[in-house]
């Protein structure tokens, strides 16, 4: 027997079956013997005497009955599709079916459908949608750019497909980011920086059993990834980045990113614009003309975040920069991107390969943005063959850390109650507290909002106390060795924090640009100069936060 395709929908008159992606859909009875007789005369008029001697051939029913199987039809393929008028009424006439239908020859069988079970991890008092696709011999984390939907990549063959390959040769881990797709909404002003998403990708693994895997990032997902490689390397077996950035917004030194002003009049069309197939020109030119494709692409987006949540996310994003970070990732890493890519330059890409120690670069034709959209194959077999090649590496003692200096003139008995107050915060925030270097106190953090936050905790802490006492945080490599810490990172915070004085918390750039979603805020303190060798650093103080 046929099977139907429209839209994000998928109708088998067989297995009495209306779904979207892995999503069954409730419509039963005669709602659903209707919907299936106009799918089957998609584009004709149906008077309603033929529908009625179809579905109800031995029954004697009033126009009434037939209008309110209709509505119930009209209203089920909103759920997935609202923008979409699938059934109109033609006056006098009837119905018709006005989406275009794909027919199969054949009903397919349950078994030959994916459809991923979603699943939930909690990451602090979040919800974490997840699924886990394939046994292969290694884990490989998918983490999707912008926003996401997951049980709308499966609606979409050309991105069914291309997890279904990926999940030939490893054992593939996709999610929604917290605020996105199925996981939990969360309020506007609480969308997550890079640092609480790290959280939520370590919640995923761990509720996934992955003790370690690759980590792919598709646009945006490109800078969380690579944050986490250089932060958890022990976690990582490697990083693939597709069409990939290292920030978002224009500099003199990154000309390929838009302007602030250009990037303001894209959230205004978003805000206005919500709904339809937003980006699709730039995302997936060689599909933009087609109707399906315009149809799903508009429906993922519109089920993947509300209209505030997308320019909201899109605005914090505009604030990441990670150029920093990229020197420190010592995992295996593969760069993929399309010469034409229209949504992001190629010179993107090639600027995290140059800059990331060892990175492999793969420029193929085309101008698609999204993956699985033009030639999936070349990128497949780059990613297969990546994966093939890598082996086991020793576990490292280099990390990315943010290195958090406090310093105070008071008494050697008073600094030893401060030493336990800040002993206190620093487990709190889940910090580790070194021996003391250069007179400071010294502690380490995965992530630097919450060594800010810690920072200024213990500024608090002393203040009511009657101390007073300056911090200076930096984000870099260190080399963690026991019970002492060690490298240029902790030389330059050691520096910083001698041009803090006392009630300041002052943090380098590279902490400032990985803080973006956070809600902290900073003043421009100015530069800082540590001589020839480690060169001059912008300063910003912490002023408060939103």
């Amino acid at each position: 027997m046929k099977t139907y395709r429209f839209g994000p929908y998928r109708l088998d008159p067989a297995q009495g079956i209306l779904s979207a992606g892995s999503c069954e859909i409730p419509l039963g009875g005669k709602a659903f013997e209707t919907l299936v007789f106009l799918a089957e005369n998609a584009g004709r008029v149906v008077s309603k005497r033929e529908l009625i001697d179809r579905v109800w051939p031995d029954s004697h029913v009033e126009d009434n009955n037939l209008a309110q199987h209709i509505s119930l039809v009209r209203k089920t393929l909103s759920v997935f599709d609202p923008k979409t008028e699938y059934v109109q009424t033609m006056a006098r006439r009837g119905y018709r079916f006005a989406a275009a239908v794909e027919t199969s020859a054949e009903s397919e069988s349950p078994a030959a459908q994916v459809t991923p079970q979603t699943r939930y991890a909690r990451s602090g008092s979040v919800n974490i949608a997840y699924q886990v696709i394939g046994d292969g011999p290694i884990d490989l984390v998918f983490v999707m750019g912008w926003v996401s939907h997951l049980e709308m990549f499966w609606a979409e063959p050309s991105f069914a497909g291309f997890l279904t390959r990926l999940s030939g040769f490893a054992r593939l881990i996709v999610f929604d980011k917290r605020g996105t797709g199925l996981s939990d909404r969360v309020p506007i002003a609480q969308l997550p920086s890079l640092e609480v998403r790290m959280d939520d990708v370590r919640a995923v693994m761990a509720a996934a059993g992955s003790r370690r895997a690759v980590l792919m990032g598709v646009s945006e997902g490109g800078p969380l990834t690579s944050l986490f490689a250089a932060t958890y390397p022990q976690q990582v077996a490697g990083v693939i980045i597709i069409g990939g950035y290292a920030r978002r917004l224009w500099a003199p030194d990154y000309p390929w990113g838009p302007t602030t002003e250009q990037r303001e009049a894209f959230i205004v069309a978003m805000e206005r614009d919500w709904g339809g197939p937003l980006g699709i020109e730039e995302r997936a030119p060689s599909r933009a003309s087609d109707p399906e494709f315009r149809r799903w692409w508009a429906t993922y987006l519109r089920m993947g975040a509300s209209p505030g949540a997308a320019a909201a996310l899109t605005r914090m994003n505009a604030e990441v920069d990670i150029r920093h970070v990229l020197p420190t990732i010592h995992v295996p890493t593969l760069v993929i991107h399309r010469t034409g890519d229209r949504c992001l330059r190629i010179e993107e890409g090639r600027f995290l390969a140059e800059r990331i120690p060892g990175a492999r670069m793969v420029e193929l034709p085309g101008d698609d943005h999204l993956p699985f959209v033009g030639d999936q194959d070349s990128i497949l077999a780059a990613v297969e063959r990546f994966i093939g090649e890598l082996h086991d590496r020793p576990e490292p003692t280099r990390v990315l850390a943010t290195c958090l200096f406090v310093r105070s003139d008071c008494d050697s008995e008073r600094l030893a109650e401060l030493d336990e107050e800040a002993r206190r915060e620093i487990e709190w925030f889940h910090g580790r507290k070194f021996a003391h270097v250069a007179d400071a106190l010294v502690a380490t953090f995965d992530g630097p909002v919450r060594a800010i936050r810690c920072a200024c905790a213990i500024r608090d802490a002393a203040q009511r106390s009657g101390i007073r006492l300056a911090a200076a945080l930096h984000t870099g490599e260190c080399d963690i060795d026991g019970e002492t810490v060690s490298g240029t990172t902790v030389e330059i915070g050691a520096l910083l924090s001698e041009a803090a004085a006392a009630g300041d918390v002052l943090v380098s750039n590279t902490v400032r640009d990985l803080v973006a979603g956070s809600g902290i805020e900073f003043a421009l303190r100015g530069p800082a100069s540590l001589g020839p060798r480690l060169g001059e650093w912008s300063l910003f103080e912490v002023s408060g936060e939103r």
